[in-house]
């Protein structure tokens, strides 16, 4: 079982758990109302929606993280001056922590719409509030017992699906395994849940689900909600990568009503760089998970709506004061005036016959430390010479025993940063095989066993023992969903944009009015994520032109709530 003790809880505990001043308490009454807790009342229930950041006037609360199985475990006990809550009060999720009033309670308070009113409105104090509200979540993410319990074998493909979910949408979770753990056998004994059955997740509300898909587990665990078939947002984002999360802070701050749909987790591809070192403003560099976590929260402090994952599978009507609809998963629609593309580029799959037998538990289009753990001490292969196969493979070198990288191109010079191609040469469990190409992987059931690859150059084939592939072999635009949208595409299958084809709301604007398109899915963009965050906050003044031009539908959530 992973440490209950979070490293972050012991070095910067003071702005985890801050303790407010009498003034800041008075500038946050205005926020919230008055309630009050009786000794032994239970304030937050793990997997229910908490009512919002309270803050303790008087008495004592003692703060529990809900395992799931055997006793709650104490974090922390709080008093008059200490808040109550983490991410997940921001955005009305449901809680990951208990809570109970170990005397009578005087609180504040503030539900989550409130909660990021203060954060925009008090800037300082907003600034504190969320710096803990993160922390608080870092340290449930190390803790590794709140949240979701998965049980199954280790390494099982659906057992891996799973947890790469849970961790790309940044919830704290854990995995049991089904064999050898003392409390998953309790589990499956309980509930009579035949092996073959496995894996099966515990949710926090209580709840067995058997093998979910992403969206069943999405909908059990808070993630994703009902859409709001009654309301009209001003743009709906479809794709919630660096360009799709930029487009939405920038709108939402500047007071759209804004929605995010993504079908998988947010972060998109840059998500899945191990560290990105020549982004502007982090010099020591920055993993693009962490990248998006600060952005997904950044939009959700502005009031984003996320529904993520959710898949948009139809756009319809169009171009005039009645809007569009987006047609999503479950029969559900989304109404909005306009709409951004944002859906990036799915991972481009091997020319390999067998390949789908080994995705999952042997072949993988991401490396993070769950994959990493997999294979530590083994020699993994990794196919790819771009900027992601280079992060991916000095993050595996100091996992892994060793790391092949296979390149089609005679040298890495030719796609890859230089940093990144000097960092590979100096690691001396990394070898790089140029002009070579995989032609046939082994193995039994989902397992590979050996990996054959050819020289391009002299016809010579080498098979290697290798249960673990990595593949970065680049990106195929993410449209095949625009198919039945009357959206112009190009040949390859990117979303044109600009005067060709548009009728004059700037150069993201495609050939539908009032719909647009940016990053990765866009003809022409630059693949880079800076360029993505700048075609996100570009492509705002566009929609305010456009809403502005067909009836100034754009209006701030602060007017409407005045």
């Amino acid at each position: 079982m992973a440490p209950s003790v979070s490293p972050t809880i012991a070095a910067r505990r003071d702005q985890m758990f801050p303790v407010l001043a009498e003034a800041d308490i008075e500038r946050m009454r205005r926020f919230g109302t008055a309630s009050s807790y009786a000794a032994g009342e239970q304030i937050v229930t793990a997997g229910e929606v908490s009512p919002g950041l309270i803050v303790i006037l008087s008495g004592k609360v003692e703060i529990t993280q809900a395992g799931g199985l055997g006793p709650r475990e104490a974090i922390i006990s709080y008093g008059a001056g200490n808040f109550i809550g983490e991410l997940a009060q921001l955005s009305s999720r449901p809680s990951l922590i208990n809570a109970e009033a170990t005397e009578p309670v005087e609180a504040i308070v503030i539900p989550s719409q409130r909660l990021r009113d203060l954060m925009v409105q008090e800037a300082n104090l907003g600034e504190r509030i969320m710096r803990a509200l993160i922390l608080r979540r870092v340290g449930l993410l190390e803790s590794g017992i709140s949240g979701p319990i998965i049980i199954g074998p280790p390494g099982n493909g659906d057992v891996l699906r799973l947890q790469g979910f849970l961790t790309r949408s940044g919830l704290p979770h854990r995995a049991l395994d089904s064999e050898t753990d003392p409390c998953a056998r309790t589990l499956t004994e309980r509930f009579h849940v035949d092996p073959h059955h496995l894996p099966i997740v515990l949710c926090p509300n209580g709840k067995l689900l058997h093998n979910p898909g992403d969206h069943e587990l999405a909908r059990c665990v808070g993630l994703l909600r009902p859409v709001d078939a009654s309301k009209v947002y001003d743009v709906a984002i479809v794709g919630a990568g660096p360009a799709g999360l930029a487009a939405a802070v920038y709108a939402a701050s500047e007071g759209l009503s804004t929605i995010v749909l993504d079908c998988r987790a947010f972060g998109g591809q840059a998500g899945a760089s191990a560290r990105i070192e020549n982004y502007l403003g982090f010099p020591t560099g920055i993993t693009g998970m962490a990248l998006m976590a600060r952005a997904y929260n950044q939009a959700q402090k502005f009031g984003v709506e996320m529904v993520i994952p959710d898949e948009a599978k139809l756009l319809s009507g169009g171009g005039d004061l009645s809007g569009y609809a987006l047609d999503v998963g479950d029969g559900e629609t989304v109404h909005t005036r306009t709409v951004v593309i944002a859906s990036g580029a799915r991972y481009r799959r091997l020319d390999v016959a067998n390949l789908a037998q080994f995705e999952g538990t042997s072949v993988h289009y991401w490396a993070s430390p769950i994959e990493a753990r997999l294979c530590r001490d083994q020699e993994v292969a990794l196919v790819g010479a771009g900027n992601s196969a280079g992060q991916a493979a000095v993050f595996l070198a100091s996992q892994v025993g060793k790391v092949t990288l296979l390149a089609r191109r005679g040298s890495l010079n030719e796609t890859m940063s230089r940093y990144l191609v000097e960092r590979i040469e100096a690691q001396p469990n990394i070898e790089v095989l140029a002009e070579t190409e995989i032609v046939a992987l082994e193995g039994r059931e989902s397992n590979l066993e050996r990996v054959r690859w050819r020289n391009r150059a002299t016809g010579t084939e080498t098979t290697r023992t290798i249960r673990h592939l990595f593949l970065f072999i680049g990106a195929d635009p993410n449209t095949d969903w625009l198919a039945k949208c009357k959206v112009a595409l190009d040949a390859k299958g990117f979303v044109r944009t600009g005067p060709e084809v548009a009728q004059g709301h700037g150069l993201m604007e495609t050939s539908r009015s009032g719909v647009f398109a940016i990053g990765d899915v866009r003809c022409g963009s630059i693949k880079r994520v800076a360029a993505a965050v700048g075609e996100g906050a570009q492509v705002v003044a566009a929609l305010h032109a456009y809403l502005a031009q067909n009836g100034g539908g754009a209006q701030s959530e602060q007017a409407r709530r005045s």
